[in-house]
């Protein structure tokens, strides 16, 4: 069976297996960093980001739901991840686990509140949902306020890995960002992410055709919500700390920015789009304050030239090209 893409062109089992090809290059190639002498803290966090960016763009490019709120599962899973491992000395695995749960249980909530409101109204209930939660952090003792939870634990993956050390850190980090990657690269091209692209496409027609659109929302929100999750208590280990910032507004801004930039509705996209943002700020820090101006530039530039981002752009070519 075929599918199609936003610009109706069908997804052939060639298109799937060219995208397996990417995937073992891309895998390759992030594989070789500890030998290339990038600084691999700036990777482990573009992966995090990474991520992050695609468990938004499950949401919004194939289920069609602009959430402003994902920065609340990315912090709620650092800081409950953080709190497993300094406060409750639990090992690695299970401090991520911890972070993965509280970030469903979450997403459950949350979903049930906002999944029945459509367009704006949905996107605004994420957003005040995920201010909420800032005050609530904010004041709440677990998380020390604006200081954050400081000085956490890397410990033994497994009682194997020690995660002090900045290639085993590395391997661990790049090999949850795969299997979160596989997850979301399943989900897309099962069933379930058919059904979803019929309701992002034409809600009313999935209705008429006897699916229950509201609970195929529902489910795409917890399993984003979720692997947002995932990537907050990924983040832990790498900054070795929780805090506000990664629950703040602006941080769920920075999602819409990296999905938008790399290509709205591509695998592929949310990856490139998130480490072209953290280059930014990483590479362009000198520049103080003047690094959000530029960031805006650059987004509008991409919003007027590569209107279906980086990926996408280059995406459409070789489609049109075949």
């Amino acid at each position: 069976m075929t599918t199609l893409t936003d610009d109706t062109l069908p997804v052939t089992p060639r298109a799937m297996r060219d995208e397996m090809i990417v995937f073992v290059l891309m895998a390759l190639l992030l594989a070789a960093v500890p030998f290339t002498g990038v600084y691999p803290f700036f990777v482990m966090q573009a992966l995090c980001f990474a991520l992050l960016a695609c468990a938004f763009n499950l949401l919004i490019g194939y289920g069609g739901l602009l959430s402003f709120g994902h920065a609340m599962f990315l912090g709620t899973a650092g800081y409950c991840s953080a709190h497993a491992l300094k406060v409750w000395a639990l090992p690695p695995e299970l401090g991520i686990l911890v972070g993965i749960a509280a970030a469903f249980v979450l997403s459950i909530i949350t979903g049930y509140i906002s999944i029945r409101r459509q367009g704006i109204y949905f996107s605004m209930i994420t957003l005040a949902l995920s201010q909420l939660l800032y005050f609530i952090y904010l004041q709440v003792p677990f998380t020390h306020g604006e200081d954050g939870i400081q000085g956490i634990p890397q410990g033994y993956m497994f009682g194997v890995f020690d995660l002090s050390k900045p290639t085993v850190l590395y391997y661990v980090v790049l090999a949850g960002f795969l299997a979160g990657f596989l997850l979301i690269f399943r989900i897309i091209n099962s069933p379930f992410g058919e059904v979803l692209k019929a309701i992002r496409e034409n809600e009313p027609r999935a209705i008429s055709l006897g699916y229950r659109t509201d609970q195929y929302k529902f489910l795409a929100f917890v399993l984003s919500g979720t692997l947002a999750g995932f990537a907050g208590a990924l983040k832990v280990f790498v900054a070795q700390n929780a805090s506000l910032t990664d629950v703040h507004w602006s941080m769920s801004g920075e999602v819409v920015l990296m999905t938008l930039v790399g290509g709205l509705g591509t695998i592929f996209g949310p990856v490139v789009g998130a480490f072209v943002i953290i280059a930014m700020q990483q590479y362009l820090a000198g520049f103080g304050q003047w690094v959000t101006v530029i960031q805006g530039a650059i987004f509008v530039i991409c919003v007027l030239t590569f209107r279906r981002g980086v990926i996408g752009e280059i995406a459409h070519y070789f489609r049109r090209s075949l």
